[in-house]
C-alpha cells in the first residue's frame, strides 16, 4: 500500500464523516442560534431550554435523512470491500 493511497483513502474516509456528521451539526446550530435568539428576546435564561428543541430537531432529521445516510454508508463500505484484494498486494 502507497502513501498516495492512504491519503486517498484517508481523504474518503473524512469527506465520508463530514457528510454524515454535517445535517446534524447543522441543526443543532440553527436550532441554537434560533432558541438564544429566543432567550436573549425574553430574557429568560434557562440553560436547559435548548435540550429539547435540538433533540426534537435531531430526531426530525434522522427521520428524514436516515435512509439517505444508510444508503451513502453502504455504498462506502462496499467501496470498501472491493477495494481489499488491490491493497493487499
Amino acid at each position: 500500500m502507497t502513501p498516495e493511497t492512504v491519503m486517498s483513502m484517508t481523504h474518503i474516509a473524512l469527506k465520508m464523516a463530514l457528510t454524515m456528521a454535517g445535517p446534524f451539526l447543522l441543526t443543532a446550530l440553527i436550532i441554537g442560534l434560533a432558541v438564544s435568539v429566543f432567550q436573549a428576546a425574553t430574557q429568560i435564561n434557562e440553560m436547559t431550554l435548548t435540550f429539547i428543541p435540538k433533540i426534537a430537531g435531531i430526531a426530525v432529521v434522522v427521520i428524514l435523512i436516515g435512509p439517505w445516510l444508510i444508503n451513502t454508508m453502504v455504498d462506502y463500505m462496499q467501496q470498501l470491500f472491493i477495494q481489499i484484494p488491490t491493497l493487499v498486494m
